[in-house]
């Protein structure tokens, strides 16, 4: 089974988008960082996903799982 994906990605003309895996277009844009993060975190719980997020060049940052993960971390404690 795919694992599905939410991207919080920066939008060329300005702030930030939420996009779910291989969508055109963006579920819902923001302003802040901070405030796409908060509500794409929120819908990957909901939807049991990887939330991935990006940095302004590009480049992924910090994913968490959120659903049925395929590579869980070995350290139980944590």
């Amino acid at each position: 089974m795919a694992r599905k994906e939410r991207h919080v990605v920066p939008n060329p003309d300005g702030g930030w988008d939420s996009k779910r895996e291989n969508a055109k277009r963006a579920s819902k844009h923001f302003d802040k960082k901070e405030d796409a993060m908060k509500w794409s975190r929120d819908k990957a719980k909901q939807e049991g996903s990887e939330l991935i997020p990006h940095k302004r060049d590009g480049k992924i940052q910090n994913p968490n799982s959120y659903g049925n993960d395929p590579n869980p971390p070995k350290d139980k404690k944590h």
